[in-house]
């Protein structure tokens, strides 16, 4: 598992990445993160925790991005990967884009994983157990009758309250251990 989290553009960079590495990786939506201070100030949380490897496209939009992370995270908690210009179109695009460069997602496995190398990724190394799908459910953080709960959670850490239930998990694995967690969580009622 790599140490820091990574930051992409869209869901299809993150689908890419996440079936060749084990990271918690995190979507800017694009130019959305311009205009989401809760996702923002997440991800100035994990930098700080774990450290975040910066990881967008190629081209204009991407380095427009990448700039605007770069003053708004903490530096000294950036990495930045960067992939060659490789013109071409993605599979699942009608045409290329409009620089006609492929992005993150259109890169093959070795030139991803090359780029995390040279960007200086670093292996985790486990200092306990992980939180588990099952330790929130058994703290009523997932299930039937869940939301509130979860909502109030994710409020207390200043979390954005579209983080899916994966990236939730991602989440508070990063930003604390499990002891933490349940000391924390575990005998709240709902």
């Amino acid at each position: 598992m790599i140490k820091q989290a990574i930051i992409v553009e869209g869901r299809y960079d993150k689908n890419t990445l996440s079936q060749i590495v084990d990271a918690p990786i995190y979507e800017t939506n694009g130019f959305g993160i311009f205009k989401d201070r809760k996702r923002l100030a997440m991800l100035r949380r994990i930098a700080q925790e774990r450290g975040v490897i910066i990881f967008t496209d190629s081209d204009g939009a991407g380095f427009v991005i990448r700039n605007f992370l770069k003053g708004a995270l903490p530096k000294n908690k950036v990495l930045h990967a960067y992939i060659p210009d490789v013109y071409g179109k993605e599979r699942r695009k009608a045409e290329a884009s409009k620089e006609g460069k492929l992005g993150v997602e259109g890169m093959t496995k070795e030139i991803l994983l090359e780029a995390l190398e040279k960007a200086g990724a670093q292996e985790l190394q486990p200092v306990g157990e992980p939180i588990t799908k099952t330790d929130l459910f058994l703290c009523g953080l997932s299930g039937p009758g869940s939301k509130e709960k979860r909502m109030r959670l994710m409020e207390e850490l200043e979390l954005p309250e579209h983080l899916g239930s994966n990236a939730f998990l991602d989440t508070l694995n990063l930003l604390m251990q499990r002891d933490e967690f349940l000391q924390r969580y575990g005998e709240k009622d709902g």
